[in-house]
């Protein structure tokens, strides 16, 4: 398993020597050098507690995926995360919010670090309307549905799947959620908000329709993901999800270039956790891992949203995911301990629908 991070471990190596390269040319002096490496190891740090979740959901939808859009994914898809989400996109935040040219935006990045900072943080009420409706969607289309066999949280998932029997119901209640939240905030804002929240509605259900218009069923009627579908499903879900660790890294530091290191580091440690994932076969080993991330998910989501209001500190948001997420590998653990019978390679068991309807002879590999 450990393998599978060789290759995150050296790309850290690698962006702490930049970091404190970086520190030494903007300063002349070793001690900033020293302080650059440590923020892009906290950076690091921080973007992969945050990203957990997005391990998960990664591998929930890789271990679908045709092999070679699998690595497609793990080859192009970092460098658009690297690069593009992490470079590429706050530099396009500073060049439509300034209206100022992608050159321009690059230089205030590079040499005017404080009007830099200024106008990303500016642009945190679109980005958290975006941002948090599509991730929402994504949480609760997981819930919303009647045809999962196995639930983490009856009481709580049974009247979700209830709820997938009306049609476009996690729409719907994004809809209300983004609308309710806009009229608590200054009407100048209430347009970017609603905007942004409508888009990431969009966008969501244009990538799901596309995805779900290209799936098909293999030979044995297992549902395998249309590789385009998907590679531009999960470009858009690591965006949503990294929304939260550009705005976040502000509270450390405003230099773009140590901010990219960072982000990048946690990045790559997000690629390794969902290979290991992928290739392990956890998540069929651990049945509650994948609703654990999806209760990360919507939490996270809520926690953007309503940050146009209330500002949660990023620890308590990495945290919160963390929690979710070791809840779910504790459940997994002792479901696994207490019955056994249903892990067994090739075996059967009885399957419960959140209708109720037990179907039984259902096999669990």
């Amino acid at each position: 398993m450990f393998k599978n991070f060789y290759g995150s471990i050296a790309f850290t190596a690698v962006a702490l020597v930049l970091a404190g390269v970086t520190g030494y040319v903007e300063t002349g002096l070793a001690i900033a050098a020293l302080q650059m490496v440590f923020i892009a190891a906290v950076l690091g740090m921080m973007e992969t507690s945050l990203s957990l979740d997005n391990a998960m959901v990664n591998a929930a939808v890789l271990r679908d995926m045709d092999p070679k859009w699998q690595q497609r994914f793990l080859t192009w898809g970092i460098l658009i995360a690297v690069f593009g989400m992490r470079i590429v996109f706050p530099l396009a935040i500073v060049s439509v919010s300034a209206w100022v040219s992608p050159i321009e935006a690059g230089r205030i990045a590079l040499f005017d670090h404080q009007l830099y900072e200024q106008i990303v943080t500016g642009a945190h009420i679109g980005i958290s309307g975006f941002g948090g409706a599509f991730l929402l969607l994504v949480g609760l289309t997981f819930f919303f549905d009647d045809t999962r066999e196995h639930m983490w949280l009856p009481v709580l998932e049974k009247p979700m799947a209830a709820l997938a029997r009306v049609p476009y119901a996690p729409y719907i209640l994004t809809t209300l959620i983004v609308a309710a939240l806009s009229f608590t905030i200054d009407p100048a804002e209430q347009t970017t908000f609603l905007t942004a929240g409508v888009a990431g509605i969009v966008i969501y259900f244009a990538v799901k329709w596309f995805g779900d218009f290209f799936n098909k069923e293999d030979e044995t009627g297992v549902v395998v993901r249309s590789g385009a579908a998907s590679f531009m499903y999960l470009e858009v879900l690591d965006a949503s999800f990294s929304f939260d660790g550009v705005i976040g890294a502000f509270a450390i530091t405003n230099d773009i270039v140590i901010i990219a290191l960072g982000l990048g580091i946690g990045a790559m440690f997000v690629r390794s956790m969902t290979i290991a994932l992928v290739r392990g076969g956890h998540l069929d080993e651990y049945r509650y891992l994948e609703p654990g991330a999806f209760y990360a998910i919507i939490a996270l989501a809520i926690i953007m949203l309503i940050s146009i209001r209330v500002h949660t500190p990023e620890i308590v948001t990495g945290l919160i995911g963390a929690a979710c997420i070791g809840l779910a590998l504790w459940a997994s653990i002792r479901h696994k301990r207490l019955y056994p019978e249903e892990y067994e390679e090739d075996g059967a068991a009885e399957a419960i629908l959140p209708t109720g309807e037990v179907i039984a002879g259902v096999h669990t590999r």
